[in-house]
C-alpha cells in the first residue's frame, strides 16, 4: 500500500541563460534540445539514480508551440535517452511553470503514487516571445474582465508603484544595482558555475562554441546609470530595463524523491518540501501575487514569516520584490533576500525560473547550517502567485558565527 512520504530535492542543474533575440547565445538552439541537455547533465551527476526508475518527467513553457509543444516532458525524456518506460507530460503555468512542474511532481511523491521524478522548465523567448501566437478571448474587454494593460508585464510593474507610492523609483533602482554586483561576486567566488550545465551553440556564421555562463549579467551598472534611462511602459515612468529581468532564452531541472527512494539509492537531498501554495490576484497588479500565496504556504507549514533564513524571489521587477518585503516588513537590502542577486542580471526564461530559485536556495543552504527553512517564490502573468517552503537538512541549530 502506497503511504504518505516527505518529498526531498535530490538536486537540481540548468543551462546558462542566454539573452533573448537573435543576438542571444540560443538563438540558433532549439528549445528542447536545451531542455535535453539539462536532463542530460543532471542524470549524470546523479549516477547512481537508475533512469528506469524515473516514475515521469515534467516540463513547463508558457508558449507551448513549436520547438517548445509536443508534450515536451515526454519527447525530453526520449531525446535524453530516458528509457521508454519513463512517461512525460508538460505543464504551463506562465512564470510559475517550473515551481509547478517541481509541485506537482512533489505533490505524486508525497502521496507515495511516485518514487522518483525530474521536474523542471524551458523558455526560448526569442523563438516564443511572451504572448506571441495566442488568442485571448474577446470577453476579457468585452466584459470588463481584465483590463487591457494587464496583459503587459512592466504595464503591472508601473502599476505597484501606484498603488504603492512609498516604494519609489530611486528604491527600485537600488535594487536592480544590487542584483547585478550580487550575481556578479557569486560569479567571483565559484557559487553558480557548479550548476550550470555547458551547451553547444552555433553562430550566425556556423561557427561552433560552447555557453558556459549567463549572458545577460551587466555587472558595471551603476546607480547614475539607471536614472538615465527610459521608461519604456509608460511616459515618465518609474519601470525601466535597469529594474526588469530582460528577456531570456534558458531551461532548468531538478531530481525530486521520497523518502524510500532516498534511503534505497543512498542518495543525499538538500532540500525537504515543507508547503507550496499558489494565489490569484487583480491580474492588473500582478506583481503582488507572491503576497498571499506566501501567507498561504506560511499558514500551511506552521510558520511565520520569521523563520525564513533564506529567500529566493524571482526578480520579475524589482518593485515586485520590492513589494512583498515591504509587506513583511523585511528590509530591501535585507543580507536573507537574493544573497547571490537574481533574475534583474541573470535572466528570467518565463516557465523555467522557478527551479533556478530553488537550484541557488539548495547551495546556500549546504553553506549555512545555521538557516533551517528557505523561501521560493514568484510572481505569474494574469495575476497568481506561487511559493514554496524548504527545509535544510543540514541544519544544526547552532546560530551563525559573526
Amino acid at each position: 500500500m502506497a503511504e504518505m512520504t516527505d518529498v526531498f530535492f535530490v538536486d537540481g542543474m540548468r543551462t546558462p541563460f542566454g539573452r533573448a533575440g537573435e543576438k542571444g547565445m540560443y538563438w540558433n538552439t532549439r528549445a528542447d534540445d536545451l531542455v535535453v541537455k539539462a536532463i542530460i547533465g543532471l542524470m549524470e551527476r546523479n549516477g547512481d539514480v537508475p533512469k528506469d526508475r524515473i516514475d515521469d518527467v515534467a516540463i513547463a513553457a508558457t508558449s507551448q508551440t513549436g520547438d517548445q509543444g509536443l508534450t515536451l516532458g515526454r519527447t525530453a525524456a526520449i531525446l535524453a535517452g530516458l528509457p521508454m518506460t519513463v512517461p512525460g507530460l508538460a505543464i504551463e503555468r506562465m512564470c510559475a511553470g517550473a515551481m509547478t512542474s517541481v509541485t506537482t511532481m512533489g505533490a505524486s511523491i508525497g502521496v507515495g503514487m511516485y518514487d522518483l521524478a525530474l521536474a523542471g522548465g524551458v523558455e526560448h523567448m526569442g523563438r516564443h516571445p511572451i504572448g506571441g501566437n495566442v488568442d485571448p478571448n474577446p470577453r476579457f474587454v468585452a466584459e470588463k474582465l481584465v483590463d487591457p494593460g494587464a496583459l503587459n508585464m512592466g504595464v503591472t510593474a508601473e502599476r505597484i508603484h501606484d498603488r504603492f507610492p512609498h516604494l519609489t523609483k530611486e528604491r527600485a533602482d537600488r535594487f536592480g544595482v544590487a542584483s547585478q554586483h550580487k550575481v556578479q561576486a557569486a560569479y567571483e567566488a565559484g557559487k553558480i558555475q557548479p550548476d550550470l550545465v555547458p551547451v553547444a551553440v552555433k553562430n550566425a556564421e556556423g561557427a561552433w562554441g560552447l555557453a558556459t555562463e549567463d549572458e545577460g549579467r551587466r555587472p558595471e551598472t551603476t546607480l547614475e546609470g539607471l536614472a538615465t534611462l527610459k521608461t519604456p511602459f509608460r511616459p515618465h515612468g518609474r519601470v525601466t530595463a535597469g529594474t526588469s529581468s530582460p528577456l531570456t532564452d534558458g531551461a532548468t531541472i531538478s531530481l525530486l524523491a521520497g523518502a524510500d527512494a532516498v534511503k534505497e539509492f543512498g542518495l543525499a537531498p538538500k532540500m525537504r518540501m515543507v508547503s507550496f501554495a499558489f494565489a490569484g490576484v487583480e491580474p492588473e497588479i500582478m506583481g503582488i501575487g507572491p503576497i498571499p500565496s506566501t501567507e498561504k504556504a506560511l499558514k500551511k507549514a506552521g510558520l511565520t514569516i520569521d523563520d525564513i533564513g533564506l529567500f529566493e524571489l524571482n526578480e520579475a521587477f524589482a518593485i515586485q520584490v520590492i513589494s512583498l518585503l515591504d509587506h513583511f516588513g523585511i528590509a530591501d537590502d535585507d543580507p536573507r533576500v537574493n544573497p547571490w542577486g537574481g533574475a534583474i542580471a541573470l535572466g528570467h526564461p518565463l516557465a523555467a525560473s522557478g527551479v533556478r530559485l530553488m537550484i541557488q536556495l539548495a547551495a546556500q543552504f549546504a553553506e549555512r547550517p545555521d538557516v533551517r527553512y528557505g523561501l521560493t517564490a514568484m510572481c505569474v502573468g494574469l495575476g497568481q502567485g506561487g511559493s514554496v517552503i524548504w527545509e535544510n537538512p543540514f541544519f544544526d541549530g547552532k546560530k551563525k558565527r559573526k
